[in-house]
């Protein structure tokens, strides 16, 4: 038998997927299923785009519910707090410097189910991130990304 995959992830961000799964099982099924009926209303199904569009949401809701029921049964909630603050981990925020320019950037480390590049929520998987975890405070790191190789410097660990 297989083992399932594990999701780390922060308290946070399981409230977060928590509230998506809600939103997705109250409101957005209710709605996929009337639009259904509406577009059945219209006749003939084999040339009805609308009930295709409606049919193809539809599956698309119930797929997105069977990952995140799936993502919530196997979590592992991680506490950044737990690991001490000089050494970067899961749920840590680093602030870390591109060596020699100097170009600051914060990122906090999630796990992949609640990542956002956009909001500064990068990936356990990520390089960049697996390039970090376990460092501590000062120390130089060469990170190998798709975009070349890079080399910081950590500046601040914060939980």
């Amino acid at each position: 038998m297989a083992t399932e995959k594990v999701f780390p992830m922060t308290l946070d961000g399981k409230a977060k997927l928590e509230n998506e799964l809600n939103e997705l099982k109250t409101v957005k099924r209710k709605e996929v299923v009337e639009r259904i009926k509406i577009a059945r209303g219209f006749g003939d199904l084999s040339e009805n785009s609308e009930y295709d569009s409606a049919k193809d949401e539809q599956a698309f809701v119930e797929g997105r519910i069977t990952t995140i029921e799936n993502m919530l049964r196997n979590a592992h909630i991680i506490d950044g707090s737990e690991v001490d603050n000089d050494t970067v981990s899961l749920g840590k925020k680093v602030t870390f410097a591109e060596v020699p320019n100097g170009d600051e950037e914060t990122y906090t480390i999630v796990g992949s189910a609640e990542a956002d590049p956009f909001e500064g929520r990068i990936s356990n998987d990520s390089p960049i991130a697996k390039g970090l975890i376990g460092r501590s405070i000062g120390e130089e790191v060469n990170i190998q990304t798709p975009g070349g190789d890079m080399t910081v410097k950590i500046v601040k660990i914060e939980a």
